[in-house]
């Protein structure tokens, strides 16, 4: 058997993938992020399959789960909050399960920084504004940051900034990005996007942490800053040009 790596999306039942809901729908075995799904999205599984929460499991301990249901000779979904490919432990997940002689596969999901996009209605990058995308986290009780990777240099970009992992630390980050995008630029955070509790704010670099604290925000939140978020910002697509040469 394999062992499943599912993005579950941001969290709402209804933007997983048609194969993410098949394949919760056909598991014997599903661990799950309790802390970032809503429940609802467990609906899509079977009532006798094996729930598992791993809000309060180490990887090794993660890792077991999915060795022993593949033993068994069942189906395991392994649910990843938002899209696999961005925070979600893969790697060290698929390296334990690699040293095992267990097999294992990718399917992709929603990422939550497009669902907090969408919910705001905005593209990250607007012509003649922002034509890049900077997906990262602020540093705090969490693996350190490469060298390399510091919110300095990725300020010095000016590109519109996706913070992960980085709500209890907005008045600090804010306080770095001051001086390349200025106290002015937008900010937009989204709590539990496409969730029923979802909270969005809309702000600026100068105050946006005022508006964190006041709702008391710990997790599960994403921050969006840049200026492509203003609403009448930037030029237009050379590439729906009217005057652009197409091939007939």
């Amino acid at each position: 058997m394999t062992v499943h790596f599912v993005g579950a999306g941001p969290g709402a039942a209804d933007l997983l993938t048609l194969r993410a809901a098949r394949m919760l729908a056909d598991a014997d075995v599903v661990l799950y992020p309790g802390t970032y799904l809503d429940a609802e999205v467990l609906s899509h599984c079977r009532e006798d399959a094996e729930l598992v929460d791993t809000q309060h499991l180490d990887l090794d301990a993660i890792t077991a789960h999915l060795v022993a249901g593949h033993e068994r000779g069942h189906d395991v979904v392994r649910l990843t909050s938002g899209d696999p490919s961005v925070y979600s432990a893969l790697a060290e997940q698929t390296r334990r399960l690699d040293a095992a002689g267990v097999s294992w596969d990718v399917t992709p999901g929603v990422a939550a920084y497009a669902a907090a996009a969408a919910r705001v209605g905005r593209e990250l990058t607007v012509p003649l504004v922002a034509q890049s995308v900077v997906i990262t986290r602020a540093q705090a009780r969490s693996t350190p940051m490469p060298d390399t990777e510091s919110l300095a240099a990725f300020a010095a970009t000016r590109a519109t900034l996706v913070l992960h992992l980085a709500i209890t630390r907005t008045r600090e980050v804010m306080a770095e990005l001051a001086g390349e995008y200025g106290a002015d630029c937008p900010v937009v955070v989204v709590y539990r996007a496409s969730q029923p509790e979802e909270l969005v704010l809309r702000g600026t670099v100068g105050d946006i942490a005022d508006q964190v604290e006041a709702a008391g925000l710990r997790q599960a939140a994403i921050i969006l800053v840049g200026r492509a978020l203003e609403p009448a910002s930037g030029g237009e697509s050379y590439l729906y040009d009217r005057d652009r040469p197409r091939r007939k």
